[in-house]
């Protein structure tokens, strides 16, 4: 698989013109040869040649590489050996690809080094590529994904337990390690009331009160992929604006789905989830996105926004999730992660999107 992989990409580079491309991104570094670790400060480059003289520079004090194919040369250096010197020694003139995550004292230092150079950002050849998910990609995500699902109605089941928000997360992390998942793929969002009208509210101890609205935005890692899922259920009888917003949210995240087809825009697929909530008087309060690519990393290289002219492909996985946030009041957000398919797509999550009331166990 990443044999294939890696002459995908040297035949992308030889289309553009490109004389190498140094990848910087430890996922795409294991995307493509199958090594991982994070480097922390430290260089860790992957440099694929056109000619297909590849290199992978590691420090001595990272994991030894083995199992690499033939054509991928090792080159160890040690802590203050100027490696940036060798690399430049190494290039060929003319097109140089540049991870969109390198650090640009590393760049610095390489166009000082080689001012023959020509630094082009090529980020987009290794995107590209990890954009369509093979099979097993696929099962991996679906299996993701399920446990999500799992963990996700274990969480609802807690609601009514009226915990902080800071003690939801410590029990999320208790079940998915009792189901096999390796941590969070990003830091949960459990926002209660108002409190869930910040997209991106971070975790405090409030507890929920009585018809709130208790936003759930989860996800984990599973032998290498992520899973991300949002649910938005009721901590009691919620008021009738907030069923109205729900309900809005909900229509508006079945009409995305169903739009999302290969061949279809991204922009599109944003615009038929925007449309609903916009009919319904509450454009202003979407503001954001109506998704992001997931795979390896949480939030991957494209997206689902109304400035997306990109065409959906089969094999591509991205998130659909529409939202509406009434500042003080209530935050309404559900999240799905859909596969494109032939014929349209797969949903990958199968919690019920129905308006869930959760009866508290505590008296008001």
């Amino acid at each position: 698989m990443q044999a294939e992989r890696l002459e995908a990409l040297v035949k992308g580079l030889k289309a553009a013109g490109i004389a190498q491309q140094l990848v910087a991104d430890p996922s795409s570094i294991a995307y493509l040869i199958g090594y991982e670790t994070q480097p922390g400060e430290r260089l860790l480059l992957l440099k694929v040649a056109a000619d297909g003289r590849h290199q992978l520079y590691l420090n001595q004090l990272f994991p030894q590489a083995s199992g690499l194919a033939d054509d991928i040369e090792i080159v160890t250096y040690r802590d203050g050996e100027p490696v940036i010197s060798c690399l430049a020694q190494s290039l060929a003139p003319g097109k140089t690809g540049i991870d969109k995550v390198w650090p640009s004292h590393f760049l610095l230092d390489l166009m000082a080094a080689r001012q023959d150079l020509q630094p082009v950002n090529a980020a987009y050849l290794v995107d590209d590529l990890r954009a369509i998910k093979s099979p097993e990609e696929q099962e991996l995500m679906r299996e993701a994904s399920a446990l999500n699902d799992q963990a996700t109605l274990a969480l609802i089941k807690l609601v009514a337990d009226g915990l902080p928000e800071s003690e939801m997360v410590s029990e999320l992390a208790g079940i998915y390690q009792r189901l096999g998942c390796q941590g969070f793929s990003f830091e949960p969002i459990i926002a209660y009331g108002a409190n869930g009208a910040d997209p991106h509210h971070e975790t405090n101890d409030d507890r929920p009160q009585p018809g709130d609205s208790v936003v759930i935005d989860i996800g984990s890692s599973y032998k290498g992929y992520c899973s991300d899922m949002t649910r938005t259920v009721f901590y009691g009888e919620p008021d009738e604006e907030s069923r109205r917003v729900y309900e809005t949210v909900r229509q508006a995240q079945e009409a995305a789905i169903k739009a999302v087809r290969p061949g279809v825009t991204f922009a599109s697929i944003d615009r038929a989830a925007r449309q609903v909530i916009e009919e319904a008087g509450y454009g202003e309060y979407f503001t954001h996105r109506t998704g992001h690519f997931i795979g390896r990393e949480v939030h991957e290289a494209g997206d689902v926004s109304e400035f997306n002219q990109a065409q959906a492909q089969v094999g591509q996985i991205f998130s659909i999730e529409p939202g509406i946030y009434l500042p003080g009041k209530v935050g309404v957000r559900i999240e799905d992660l859909v596969l494109v398919t032939e014929t349209g797509c797969q949903v990958l999550n199968q919690v019920s999107k129905d308006l869930i009331v959760v009866e508290p166990h505590l008296k008001f």
